[in-house]
């Protein structure tokens, strides 16, 4: 089920700004920056997300990238929420994420959105954030492989919403799980070819 549109549309379009600017912040290249890490395009994946930020070998940067992306997604759904609605809210959760996976200052080209998927979950229902948060820790603690733990939590999201009755957020989480396999598709392809890396392995 789709929110009621309670938002005038100009207000509508701020938010949405909003939570895309808010989701573009790459914190995981700017931690790395400030703790002389290395460049973190030429790291590993290449990626700017929590995964590939601890390739560096440095947990503390990488435990930061997930809070802070993660802090990213959640800060843009309950800033609109308090000062609009629950429209407003859900189209700023998914800028926010659409931020983090395409900002522009980066050519477009950032992280896949687990960690500012699972923030911004948290925020609409805390419940259901806390139960996709287990399911990816369960999930990647037994497979050792990040991206399992990724999926298995976005693909688990909406059925926890339907199992709570948070009906109203049924759309948005489905589309954000559609939106986390398709940014995962060449682990998709690693993990069928049994290629896919293990958590904290360097490459």
């Amino acid at each position: 089920m789709l929110p009621e549109i309670t938002t005038p549309p100009v207000l509508l379009v701020l938010w949405a700004v909003l939570g895309y600017l808010l989701g573009s912040i790459p914190f995981g290249m700017l931690l790395t920056r400030l703790m002389n890490l290395g460049d973190l395009r030429s790291i590993g994946s290449g990626n700017i997300g929590a995964t590939n930020v601890l390739r560096t070998g440095n947990k503390a940067a990488a435990a930061g990238t997930l809070i802070l992306d993660g802090g990213k997604g959640a800060v843009a759904v309950l800033l609109a929420r308090w000062l609009a609605g629950e429209d407003a809210a859900q189209l700023a959760g998914l800028t926010a994420f659409l931020g983090h996976c395409y900002p522009a200052w980066l050519g477009f080209r950032g992280g896949k959105g687990v960690a500012t998927f699972l923030g911004l979950i948290l925020a609409l229902s805390w419940p259901v954030g806390l139960l996709s948060c287990a399911t990816w820790l369960a999930a990647a603690a037994l497979s050792r492989i990040s991206s399992v733990g990724a999926l298995v939590a976005a693909l688990l999201s909406t059925a926890w919403m339907l199992l709570l009755r948070e009906y109203e957020f049924t759309a948005l989480t489905l589309a954000l799980t559609l939106l986390i396999f398709w940014r995962h598709r060449t682990n998709l392809a690693r993990l069928r070819s049994g290629t896919e890396p293990k958590i904290g392995q360097k490459g």
